[in-house]
């Protein structure tokens, strides 16, 4: 055991926000700490590091083992490159290596004792050294740094000069470089792209000491975990393996405790009918009885209501205005800013009802195209069209367009007058705002509650386009899953940025990757995009390379896939179509089989010769249909 966690209180004011929370951690066990936003994950971070004081309780971290922490926000102050910055880390392996290169040049001109000396001296430094992995100091830099979605000519960057989300990258890889025995890490995967995830991923997944990860990433948590401690209403509960085996026992236990708590509930209502039914009697032998069944009602432990998911919170979204057809038309699309060269003649198009996510790298322009479409940043080239009677609703991940100094029920009331304050309260109720949450400050709120707030009122717009940008940063799994919902039951048209595969997965009817300055197109979700992104990359390369010699005017290499990756979703719609029916027609059958031959188990069946005769035939033709239904299931399951 590397790290102990016992009875850990914490309360603010009168908020209790952790109670008597016990876990530990073993060496190189890989852990999550999940719960929705408000529950003390981060708290608990802060308490297990030092940075904030427990109530009560007590945190053991084994003698001599050392800690790295990553917090969310990043305020990285320094006057160095990311490379220098980089390099301070290995400042002690450094000094080390001049200090070696030192002694062999006065090795070369030293005798005798002295030299012996030196030697000995050269024999210990060079071993630690050694231990260090001091000779490949400068490739695990890079390799982090380009891992974090760093390329060499941002090295040279200045600290000063990055976004906050830069700053934090910069931190996780100061972090990771340390090598310490425990790695805390509060959401790292906020400020990742794709590739970066799944770099971060492999590094974890091989580091040889112990992580405990705050994240609401749920592919992230089902690689890498084993174990997953659960705050809830300020409890830990501890589950072994990763996030889905987690999910599946919590449903598991809270139906069980639900159960438990209302036999128990029905049991004392039984107890106190019975209890008033003695009494009514009036009789001193009845009334002893009763109590008699009384103080053994009192006796017994109640036990307390499990918290409940609010599984019927369901936000449908549908337009005022319906829009035509053609949402988005944009052509030749290019933009620079300086020498960085995002894209060129990117064409595209979006059609009503269509959910679109446009994924890629970290800078490669994904945030600048939106803003180019709402009109925020001017192109260098191109055209955008937008389509009759549409109507853009914009979230822009910094929330910028919330007011700090009001409420929350003032920050609806005054956007949308019309509401009443019932309306009002419903519709952030339905974003997990209830009682006195209505009257917190915007200011005073976390990330993730901002981030629910700006969807609050994006959804009350009138709007029939919704464009976003990382809509599911900072939010918790329980407000994710809410968006999920009510962005795949929203009748009008969607354009996002996002870097949550799950959640695009869920959402995205078709991805825009947007890679060596071109968008590439895959019509489907997330899974799709996987299947076929080789194979995609592999052409575009091959397109790029040959020059097309043919004469006459060909379509473009884009429409054709666009055409064959339609043309071939539309197969295997109607493939699943025609499974669907095959299997319902067996179901059937196979039913009206199963009937028969209750039937023919029946005397008056089959002591009536004619109705005997009659089902048997109806069994051979049955027989005949299924035989003919399974070959042809076997043909469109494979």
């Amino acid at each position: 055991m590397i790290l102990s966690c016992s009875n850990i209180c914490k309360s603010f004011g009168s908020d209790d926000i952790i109670k008597n929370a016990s876990f530990h951690i073993e060496e190189h066990e890989k852990a999550a700490i999940v719960g929705i936003n408000g529950a003390g994950k981060s708290t608990l971070l802060k308490i297990i590091v030092g940075e904030l004081a427990a109530d009560s309780g007590e945190v053991v971290i084994s003698k001599g083992k050392t800690f790295g922490y990553l917090a969310q926000n990043q305020d990285l102050l320094s006057h160095r490159t990311i490379y220098e910055e980089m390099e301070e880390v290995k400042r002690p392996v450094i000094e080390m290596e001049e200090k070696l290169r030192e002694l062999e040049v006065s090795m070369k001109l030293a005798e005798g004792g002295e030299l012996e000396e030196m030697m000995s001296s050269y024999s210990r430094l060079s071993h630690q050294f050694e231990l260090l992995n001091g000779y490949a100091w400068k490739s695990e830099i890079v390799g982090v740094l380009k891992g974090l979605g760093f390329t060499e000519e941002e090295f040279k960057k200045q600290i000063s000069t990055l976004s906050g989300g830069q700053k934090t990258r910069v931190s996780l890889g100061k972090l990771l470089l340390t090598s310490p025995d425990i790695i805390l890490l509060d959401e790292p995967t906020n400020h990742l792209d794709m590739s970066s995830i799944a770099w971060l991923e492999t590094y974890l997944l091989n580091y040889k000491g112990a992580v405990i990860i705050v994240a609401h990433d749920r592919y992230f948590l089902d690689k890498i975990v084993t174990k997953v401690v659960e705050l809830d209403n300020g409890k830990a509960t501890v589950y072994l393996g990763n996030y889905t085996a987690y999910s599946e026992k919590r449903a598991q236990m809270r139906a069980i405790q639900m159960k438990a708590y209302l036999n128990q509930q029905q049991e004392i209502r039984h107890q106190e009918e019975v209890i008033e039914k003695l009494r009514s009697f009036n009789r001193e032998k009845s009334i002893k009885r009763a109590e008699s069944r009384e103080k053994m009602l009192n006796k017994i432990e109640v036990l307390e209501k499990p918290m409940e998911v609010d599984d019927a919170m369901d936000i449908r979204l549908e337009p005022n205005i319906l829009s035509g057809t053609d949402v988005l038309t944009v052509r030749d699309l290019g933009k620079s800013f300086g020498s960085l060269h995002l894209f060129s003649h990117v064409d595209f198009d979006v059609k009503r009802g269509e959910r679109v996510a446009i994924i890629g790298d970290n800078g490669t322009g994904k945030t600048t195209i939106l803003k180019i479409i709402n009109g925020l940043v001017e192109p260098d080239t191109g055209e955008i069209i937008l389509g009759s009677r549409v109507h853009i609703g914009y979230y822009d991940q910094d929330h910028q367009v919330l007011h700090m100094e009001k409420t929350l029920f003032e920050e609806i009331s005054d956007t949308y007058p019309g509401m009443t304050n019932t309306q009002i309260r419903n519709t952030l109720a339905a974003f997990l705002f209830t009682g006195d949450d209505v009257f917190k400050r915007i200011g005073d709120l976390s990330g993730g509650e901002r981030g629910r707030v700006s969807l609050a009122k994006l959804m009350l717009s009138e709007a029939n386009f919704l464009i976003l940008d990382e809509p599911t940063n900072h939010l918790d799994i329980t407000s994710k899953e809410i968006l999920e919902n009510a962005l795949s039951h929203y009748g009008g048209t969607i354009l996002y940025v996002s870097h949550d595969r799950y959640f695009i997965n869920r959402t995205a009817t078709r991805i825009l990757d947007l890679t060596n300055n071109q968008l590439l197109n895959y019509i489907g979700n997330y899974d799709y995009y996987l299947e076929k992104h080789d194979d995609m990359m592999a052409a575009h390369v091959h397109s790029r390379t040959v020059p097309d010699i043919s004469s006459g005017p060909k379509p473009s290499e884009e429409k054709l896939d666009w055409k064959a990756q339609k043309e071939e979703q539309a197969r295997i719609r109607k493939r699943q179509n025609d499974l669907k029916k095959v299997e319902e027609e067996i179901h059937s059958l196979e039913t009206r089989n199963g009937e028969i031959d209750a039937l023919l188990c029946e005397e008056k069946i089959f002591t009536d010769v004619a109705k005997l005769m009659e089902l048997n035939q109806e069994k051979e033709t049955i027989a005949g249909k299924l035989e003919s239904l399974y070959e042809k299931w076997e043909e469109l399951a494979e």
